[in-house]
């Protein structure tokens, strides 16, 4: 099964800078384990950094610009992150959220797919950092026929196009494959814009 927009980028990411993205995020993103608007506990830590950030709870999806616990801004966005969404993704546009997922050993991410967003013709950039996930796409229907691939530590998994609105999500980790992260597990960070593409950004 392929999509046409999906793309994944292997080991694009070397492992200095790895290094880098996970001692930024994990000293700067204060995470919280978030419940869904049924009230069900997710099994992800989270948090967000960028001007916005997606929030669940009791009412809804959405995206806000202070953390939910801390009532705190959310923190900038790191400029690698920010370079490799104006390469690879929209020079033109730049992100303003970007959602962090923390997999602990047993977590994982139903299938769903991102459409909280103001403007699908952009697309969705992620990050991989850890342990090794078995992520799971298919199609715009969510009984569509799915494939599984795994995305490793340093690679970068584009949603564009076709696949831009595409179901998708983690089956599970393989705790142990990669020593990144401290405690073990996987962080993903995902890039998108949430407000409208503006005709000329702010200088």
């Amino acid at each position: 099964m392929a999509i046409n927009g999906f793309k994944i980028l292997a080991e694009r990411l070397d492992p200095a800078s790895q290094q880098a993205l996970v001692d930024g995020v994990m000293s700067s993103a204060r995470l919280y384990r978030p419940v869904t608007p049924g009230g069900k506990p997710m099994s992800v830590e989270m948090s967000n950094m960028g001007p916005l950030g997606w929030v669940t709870d009791a009412r809804g999806y959405r995206y806000e610009p202070l953390h939910p616990v801390t009532g705190e801004a959310w923190p900038p966005i790191p400029a690698l992150l920010l370079d490799l969404w104006a390469e690879l993704a929209d020079p033109a546009t730049p992100p303003d959220a970007c959602l962090v997922n923390l997999y602990r050993a047993g977590a994982r991410m139903g299938s769903h797919r991102d459409a909280d967003e103001a403007d699908f013709s952009l697309p969705v950039l992620s990050i991989s950092l850890g342990d090794t996930a078995i992520f799971r796409i298919g199609g715009l229907g969510r009984r569509d026929p799915t494939t599984s691939v795994r995305l490793a530590s340093g690679d970068v998994r584009l949603l564009a196009g076709e696949a831009r609105l595409a179901y998708h999500g983690v089956d599970r980790i393989l705790p142990g494959s990669s020593r990144l992260i401290p405690g073990g597990g996987r962080l993903n960070l995902t890039l998108r814009r949430a407000r409208p593409r503006l005709s000329k950004e702010p200088s």
